[in-house]
């Protein structure tokens, strides 16, 4: 059986590629990550918005107002996080930073995505409280919560941890 030749010296599994190449694949795979989470915020807090200027919301008990209105801070911090690696991006362009730049790029997206984790937990807790009243609302939320923590961090995690060498 053939080895393969990185396996050969020693040397992990990846590509033949040199720190350029890695920096513009890599800015691509976060651009295309940015674009699935950013979407999401956006129509979100487009959403959120709006609720302000609805009848019902003049309605609303104070505790309530005030779950909105965090909320919505937390969905303008996530679309600037999430927009920020863009603007990162055309002001450093040209500078032969790129490596730094997907970097800086990936803590601002990791941010975005934690925030929006906050930012749909905290609109999800409004809703079903304004919808409901019932006790129940926190465990529910709770159960979105662990999955949400579940699928977007504990299984990657998970996953690099038992499949990878360390990095």
């Amino acid at each position: 059986m053939e080895v393969e030749p990185n396996r050969r010296a020693g040397r992990r599994r990846g590509r033949d590629e040199t720190e350029e190449e890695r920096a513009d694949r890599r800015w691509t795979d976060l651009m295309q990550e940015i674009r699935v989470a950013q979407t999401g915020v956006q129509i979100l807090l487009g959403f959120l918005l709006t609720v302000a200027f609805t009848p019902h919301f003049q309605g609303l008990e104070r505790t309530d107002k005030t779950i909105y209105i965090v909320t919505v801070v937390l969905g303008s911090l996530a679309t600037g996080a999430l927009i920020g690696p863009v603007s990162f991006h055309r002001i450093v362009s040209g500078r032969r930073i790129k490596p730094q730049a997907v970097v800086w790029g990936s803590r601002l997206t990791f941010v975005g995505v934690v925030l929006l984790l906050a930012t749909l937990t905290s609109a999800l807790f409004l809703v079903l409280r304004v919808v409901t009243h019932d006790a129940y609302v926190p465990w529910l939320v709770s159960g979105v919560l662990a999955w949400y923590l579940l699928c977007w961090f504990a299984l990657p995690l998970w996953t690099r941890f038992h499949h990878t060498e360390g990095d």
